[in-house]
């Protein structure tokens, strides 16, 4: 599983004490670096605080759902007001636990995540001669497996679950790049890199707006 928090202590305590459960456990204790260990790994389940440096616990459990994976995800924070948790599922989240909690407790929420039924694996997301598998993190054009960048796949998806509307560059990098800092331009330096690899007419460019996939 993965743990994710910034409190060095609790992490320590919690990887002993969830160890000592059977547990196989990763620690990341920020929200960027959260999200790329569960790109690169597949964890049976996540926890996952709020309040975190980089990227909060809302934007990787919102970043998790919108790219397609369904590892359940367990919220920790100190907010335990009812918009708070909310929010939290309304996100993605399976479970909300604030702070202060048993750690029997939360070994109590954590097994009953995992004894739930796995949910489906997203479906296939189709634009044209273009297919792509969230699950699998695989693009085919005309049947033919294509090879993308992470970054490359990660744009491609984004402009796929939005088909027919126009997505700025902005919210691309918001979403693609957790814009950081980085110029709006690399948005066009990649769309081109996908038509190269996909077809120019894979990715329409809608002038001073920003792209489009399917009508």
């Amino acid at each position: 599983m993965l743990l994710v928090d910034d409190e060095v202590a609790l992490t320590r305590a919690l990887v002993r004490g969830l160890g000592a459960e059977g547990f196989v456990v990763d620690v990341a204790h920020d929200g960027v670096t959260a999200l790329e260990l569960a790109a690169d790994r597949d964890y049976d389940a996540v926890v996952l605080d709020i309040m975190l440096p980089r990227r909060n616990g809302y934007d990787v459990v919102g970043d998790l759902r919108a790219r397609g994976d369904v590892t359940p995800v367990l919220l920790l924070s100190a907010k335990d007001g009812e918009h708070d948790v909310a929010d939290g599922l309304d996100l993605g989240a399976d479970d909300y636990l604030t702070k202060p909690f048993s750690f029997v407790v939360l070994v109590a929420r954590l097994r009953a995540l995992l004894r739930r039924p796995p949910t489906s694996a997203p479906p296939v997301l189709v634009a044209g001669e273009v297919t792509l598998d969230p699950a699998a993190r695989q693009v085919r054009h005309g049947g033919e497996l294509v090879e993308l960048t992470a970054r490359e796949l990660d744009l491609l998806e984004y402009l796929m679950r939005h088909p027919g509307r126009v997505v700025g560059k902005v919210e691309l990098l918001d979403h693609v790049w957790d814009n950081g800092g980085e110029d709006v331009n690399l948005v066009e330096v990649y769309v081109g890199y996908l038509r190269r690899k996909l077809g120019r007419d894979v990715v329409t460019t809608v002038r001073g707006t920003g792209y489009r996939i399917g009508d």
